[in-house]
């Protein structure tokens, strides 16, 4: 029986925001491969996927080069691949390979900028797997942002971009866009160990270096909309959409500060966009269901529920989302 991993257990795994992993499979980057019950799933070969797109990722290579890496090593790892395959995967920026673990490997260029075991990676799936479930970086958080007038349950803490989400291909130098890049990284790093201060700085310096960035403008935004500068964080958000109108994090968050200031109507606009663009958004299906609820609109509400409970069935929101559901029908 082949071994499935949730977009939990991955996030786990590698220690990679939810949110990250959302967006790589929205954006056709790297994802799960096996649908049941409605749900997506990771096989193992989908793991060493994830794992090769973070390492490359975290070596600075450009996405362009990324995404070439992942294509080859798609066609290099063998369809019977499994934890206990004697293989090792390695990288030097230009191309993947899967060797036998007893056979040496020379890159082309003399330098490995990746190489990991199939065996030592499925050791450490092993050992996550067998710790308890800690709490996700992204999971919505009581004092994450100043709560709205009245609790209604949404999930308004913000969604980071994804790290697919900013870089995209450098106008100008190749250099420069991938010190941009790697600024981003770092931020995103400092900002899941609570270094806000720092996280704040190097997102600064990654636009300072690409304008463009729209996952540093977003995550720019969810820094100050957690310190209750609303104002400030939908100027973010908004240029995020700029320069990047698809987006789905900062519309998705745009939506709930909407919200926020009593813009509902504007609100659910924005939520209808999020979830035509990005349709395994789940936490936007949510959203837009509870707010549609509340201005009488139950059968489009009871349509985005339920597509909620079809994507993240297990949440801690699922149960609020069946109650919302059970007295819709009432």
């Amino acid at each position: 029986m082949i071994e499935l991993y949730s977009i939990k257990d991955v996030a786990r795994i590698f220690a990679l925001q939810e949110s990250r992993l959302r967006y790589w499979m929205q954006t056709g980057f790297v994802g799960p491969t096996v649908r049941k019950g409605g749900r997506f799933y990771y096989t193992f070969q989908d793991l060493i996927s994830v794992k090769a797109a973070k390492d490359l990722l975290a070596a600075g290579l450009t996405m362009q080069k990324v995404r070439r890496n992942l294509e080859c090593l798609r066609t290099a790892l063998p369809h019977d691949a499994s934890p206990a395959a004697r293989l090792r995967i390695c990288s030097d920026g230009e191309r993947v390979v899967a060797v036998a673990d007893d056979v040496a490997f020379e890159p082309t260029t003399g330098q490995v900028v990746m190489a990991f075991n199939l065996p030592a990676l499925a050791g450490h799936v092993a050992d996550v797997m067998a710790l308890p479930v800690a709490r996700v970086v992204d999971e919505p958080m009581a004092d994450a942002v100043p709560e709205p007038a009245g609790d209604h349950g949404d999930t308004t803490d913000p969604v980071d971009a994804g790290s697919l989400a900013g870089p995209r291909p450098p106008r100008t130098a190749d250099a420069a866009g991938t010190s941009a890049y790697r600024a981003f990284l770092e931020a995103c790093a400092a900002e899941d160990a609570g270094e806000v201060a720092r996280a704040e700085h190097l997102y600064r310096q990654a636009l300072e270096l690409q304008p463009s960035l729209a996952a540093a403008l977003t995550n720019l935004g969810n820094l100050r909309y957690r310190r209750g500068e609303v104002d400030t964080a939908r100027a973010f958000y908004e240029q995020a959409l700029d320069h990047e109108p698809g987006q789905p994090e900062a519309r998705y968050n745009l939506a709930n500060l909407l919200e926020d200031l009593g813009d509902t109507e504007l609100a659910i606009a924005e939520l209808r966009r999020v979830c035509i663009t990005a349709p395994e958004f789940a936490d936007a299906h949510y959203n837009l269901g509870l707010l549609l609820a509340r201005v009488g609109g139950q059968a489009q509400a009871q349509r985005y529920l339920e597509r909620y409970l079809e994507l993240d069935a297990d949440s801690s929101w699922a149960e609020r989302a069946r109650s919302c559901l059970a007295g819709l029908a009432a």
